[in-house]
């Protein structure tokens, strides 16, 4: 089967083929450093990482850009508040970023590049959309995009110029010729603090968010690349304000595919720092290991919307465990990926069909079952190695099985307790055995005989 990817553009199911055949160039819109990453983030970063995996494991060479904003009202707000310099809370926020998308296995892009590096190639698009009749400057300093005069306006979002009025909010004077229109290039405010200024022919100022990831993609990838991807709320206005920037400078539209994943949702809400439901990285983490909340994300198909509850966190803790459960039960044997493998097979079917992680991960507990029923090396080889396809399973069973002792208890506790327990039995006192291994039972730790002795995981 041939990979079929949801082009957002189409609105349709299309077959994938990059421009190039043997490689991919890819941009997804990243991360604005003012605060810590949250969910929302962790859902889009994790579904366009197991794209690149799937596409890397397809054969393609892929250059993955995934930009960093560093520049924006929120970042000047927030470093004004704190008493640092942008760059210090870009730095530090940047950082934390990576912390967190280390835990859920992520793997870098090829380029992040930092929006505040590339100012001089947003400027020269600028320049180039005015020469071309499609920006302006205002009254007030800042440089405008003309949405009426781009032909084909909407055609990301489905949404007509009519259809945008008709919705529009009340629009605040800001010497704009037209509601629609967005901001190029903002001019400097007195207040605001000097590492928020940059010089140009418009004046004192910095760029707008859209031109931003135009500039970088082009930059970095050329006027026309593969996929571009983002999460749903960025398909209007952000990435329908890009295609109006990149096509209205460069005469082509940036990307052949649009990827968008789906929203995270909390008691059937968006989930968004403006409602005030949200959670960070780090605070699930507290809770959860990274690969329980990578895996809780893939096994949901990257454009539904994904439930976000502990107790859907706490059944995929449970779901993986039984898989490793499966690893632990059987040493798995060197398998290199062949997918001529029924299994194997099936699993590429279902990566192939939008990159559906929910399908093959479903392959995964198949697998896991037969090696739970008396599967040997070469069926745990292939779980093992499917798995990391996905970015899963690659742990050593039993650390990820015992993940720690529970509060209270060391793994030396354990092991103390586990040799009390031989010696009962050993003595034939099965009563202290028993009591024993009920005392962990009601601690979270469970006990398992085998040929090699006994040993521990986590309830």
């Amino acid at each position: 089967m041939t990979l079929q990817v949801h082009n957002s553009l189409s609105r349709s199911l299309e077959p994938f083929a990059p421009s190039q055949p043997a490689h991919v160039r890819m941009y997804v819109c990243g991360v604005t450093v003012y605060d810590r990453c949250h969910v929302g983030h962790a859902r889009m970063m994790t579904a366009f990482d197991l794209i690149h995996r799937w596409l890397k494991h397809s054969g393609y060479q892929v250059t993955y850009v995934r930009n960093i904003t560093d520049i924006d009202d929120k970042i000047i707000r927030r470093a004004v508040e704190r008493g640092i310099s942008i760059r210090a809370l870009t730095d530090e926020m940047t950082q934390a970023m990576h912390q967190d998308l280390d835990a859920l296995g992520i793997e870098r892009p090829t380029h992040e590049p930092r929006a505040t590096d590339y100012v001089p190639q947003m400027l020269d698009m600028i320049g180039r959309l005015e020469q071309r009749g499609l920006a302006y400057r205002s009254g007030s300093g800042d440089v405008n995009y003309a949405v009426r005069r781009f032909e084909g306006y909407g055609k990301l979002s489905g949404k007509s110029l009519e259809q945008l009025r008709a919705g529009e909010r009340v629009a605040v004077a800001d010497a704009k010729d037209d509601p629609l229109d967005f901001v190029l290039w903002k001019s400097a405010k007195a207040e605001e603090p000097e590492d928020a200024k940059y010089p140009s022919a418009y004046g004192v100022g910095r760029p707008g968010w859209h031109i931003e990831c135009s500039a970088m993609g082009t930059a970095l990838l050329g006027e026309s690349f593969d996929i571009h991807g983002g999460g749903l709320d960025l398909q209007f206005p952000h990435h329908e304000n890009e295609i109006a920037q990149s096509e209205g400078a460069c005469g082509q539209i940036p990307a052949r595919y649009w990827l968008h994943n789906g929203f995270v949702n909390i008691d059937n809400e968006k989930m968004s720092k403006s409602l005030g439901n949200f959670f960070t990285i780090r605070d699930v983490l507290q809770v959860y290991d990274g690969e329980t909340l990578r895996f809780f994300i893939a096994r949901v198909h990257y454009r539904s919307p994904l439930n976000y509850s502990d107790a859907g966190l706490d059944d995929a803790r449970n779901a993986l465990r039984r898989l490793y459960g499966a690893l632990d039960s059987v040493s798995a044997a060197e398998w290199a990926l062949d997918w001529s493998h029924p299994a194997a097979a099936r699993f590429k079917a279902a990566m192939d069909d939008d990159f559906n992680t929910a399908q093959a991960v479903a392959v995964l507990f198949d697998l896991a079952g037969e090696v739970h029923r008396g599967g040997d090396a070469q069926t745990a080889g292939v779980l093992k190695a499917l798995g990391g396809a996905l970015g899963l399973l690659q742990q050593e069973p039993r650390r990820f099985l015992q993940g720690g002792a529970p509060a209270g208890l060391s793994e030396a506790d354990i092991l103390a307790r586990i040799e009390a327990r031989a010696q009962a039995k050993r003595s034939k006192d099965f009563a202290e055995a028993d009591r024993i291994r009920a005392e962990l039972a009601e601690q979270g730790i469970v006990l398992k005989d085998g040929p090699q002795g006994t040993t521990w995981v986590k309830a």
